[in-house]
Order: structure tokens, then sequence, then C-alpha cells
């Protein structure tokens, strides 16, 4: 007699709970040989943040986007923007992105947001190659209008002060 096949067990997720849910994946990928420790330096640093608990965090996880070159990345569940976006204003991240933005230290670093409630916003910086939708859409400044979160989503200004002002990161 002939074994029956086994099922799949599939399941889904009930989110009716996470209304303001935010998904944002991350990215660092090495451009020159000195990224590499900046890479191991960051990931490191960001763990340690993640192991205190940040306020509306609901889940991390560490991805591997590719050995060659180095490309580490991370998925975060956040429960709202609003703890998303105070968490990245407060030390120590902060401090790592005014770093990167003033020395991107042989690396270059992405993140793209997505939201429950609809939209998605995006950020590249100092990448040599295409990466998630700057591979099939067109890239455009980050000024004005696209220097912020909140602005690229239509919402408005941020609630909280930019890291590093617009008027000091001019080309």
């Amino acid at each position: 007699m002939a074994e029956a096949k086994a099922r799949v067990d599939r399941q889904t997720v009930n989110l009716s709970d996470f209304p303001d849910l935010v998904v944002i994946l991350l990215g660092m990928r090495v451009q020159k040989p000195r990224g590499v420790g900046k890479l191991f330096r960051t990931g490191r640093q960001i763990q340690a943040s993640v192991n205190e608990n940040p306020d509306g965090l609901l889940l991390h996880e560490n991805l591997l986007f590719s050995v060659v070159p180095p490309h580490l990345g991370m998925r975060q569940y956040w429960r709202d923007l609003d703890s998303l976006e105070r968490w990245t204003r407060e030390l120590p991240h902060k401090q790592w992105w005014q770093d990167f933005l003033r020395d991107p230290e042989g690396t270059g670093f992405w993140h793209e947001t997505y939201f429950m409630r609809g939209g998605m916003e995006a950020v590249y910086g100092d990448l040599a190659k295409p990466v998630g939708m700057t591979s099939f859409a067109p890239a455009d400044k980050a000024r004005g209008r696209m220097f912020s979160a909140r602005s690229r989503l239509g919402l408005g200004d941020p609630k909280v002060a930019a890291v590093i002002p617009e008027e000091e990161l001019a080309d």
C-alpha cells in the first residue's frame, strides 16, 4: 500500500493587533577593504542595542545577503513609525548615523520600510551598485521632500529633529 503524502502545514498570521506595524529591511555592504571592520563593528553595536529591547521593537532578525562582497542586513518589526523614528533619533543609533554620513568607511548602507497602513519608503547611501528598489526604479536625491522617511511617505515633517540637518549634508 502506498504511503499517503504529507500535507504542508500552511499557516498565516493575524495582524489585527498591530494596525500600525512597520517592517524595515536594512543592509550594509562592503565597498572597499576597510569596510569589513566597519561592517562588523556596526553589527556588534546594533546587536547590543537590540539586546536592550528598545520600546516598540517587536522582533529583530539578522540576514546575510552575500558573502562576496560582504553584505549583511537585518529585518525589524516595529509597533509603529513613532517608535522607530524615536529610536533612530536617540543614542546609539543617532551616533551611528552621524558617523556614517560623515565617513562611510568603505561601506554603503540602505533601508527599505514597509507600512501596514500602506506605503513604502527607502534611502540608499554610498552604494556602488544598485540594491533593492534602486535595481528597477530610478534613484533620486534624498533632499527636500525626499529627505526624511515621513516626508517620503507624505506624512509631513518628522515628529523629532533630524539626526543631521539637511543643510549639513550639502553635496
